[in-house]
């Protein structure tokens, strides 16, 4: 009997503030349940068409990401099968969604498309502070987001249990609460760039 390979892939840029929704959902997930061996949680960051080798090997996929539903700061949706390309092409933030809607078209041109796509989106609050974390409206959608996931893997048979080991997702540098703790002041990193470049001539 065939055992569905399940993938559950985090989206987003860590560096612009609410674009790192998708990654830090799937790394707290990851940190927190022994997930068996069929089910895989991938950090896909920005890599569009790197992608495509984790989508095409998925029999179901679960992605996190930050998306522009037109809706107010903070909102959670999910989205399913057919919507889910839908929703990634609508209006796009940044480059990543571009690419991994080139991602899932190729795949399902290839006939690789997994059987089943579940999109757990939060409507982003702000994208534009560079080296930022999560908004508090944001951040308070991580746990209703992972809860989400963690019904749909129970819906598809699979068994969850608390991790036992400290693994974790990506490298300890780029840990949440590190990452908000060694960020530099805005008086030693300028956010909006430098004034001698951003003064008009005359």
């Amino acid at each position: 009997m065939h055992t569905a390979h399940i993938t559950i892939m985090g989206l987003g840029n860590l560096l612009w503030a609410d674009e790192g929704f998708g990654v830090r959902a799937a790394e707290q997930l990851f940190a927190r349940y022994q997930l068996p061996a069929n089910v895989d949680v991938v950090d896909g960051g920005t890599q569009g068409l790197l992608l495509l080798p984790y989508v095409e090997e998925a029999d179901r996929l679960i992605l996190f990401d930050a998306i522009d539903f037109g809706l107010t700061p903070g909102t959670l949706k999910v989205y399913r099968d057919d919507a889910v390309p839908a929703y990634l092409t609508a209006k796009k933030m940044s480059l990543h969604q571009t690419g991994f809607s080139e991602v899932l078209a190729l795949a399902d041109l290839k006939g690789n498309l997994p059987g089943q796509i579940v999109l757990i989106g939060v409507q982003p609050v702000q994208l534009e502070d560079y080296g930022g974390s999560l908004t508090d409206a944001v951040r308070a959608q991580l746990e209703p987001a992972i809860q989400l996931a963690v019904q749909q893997l129970q819906d598809w048979g699979v068994s969850l249990s608390p991790r036992q080991d400290d693994d974790r997702l990506n490298h300890a540098s780029l840990d949440m609460q590190r990452y908000e703790d060694e960020r530099p002041s805005a008086e030693l990193a300028c956010r909006i760039g430098d004034d001698r470049v951003l003064q008009g001539e005359g």
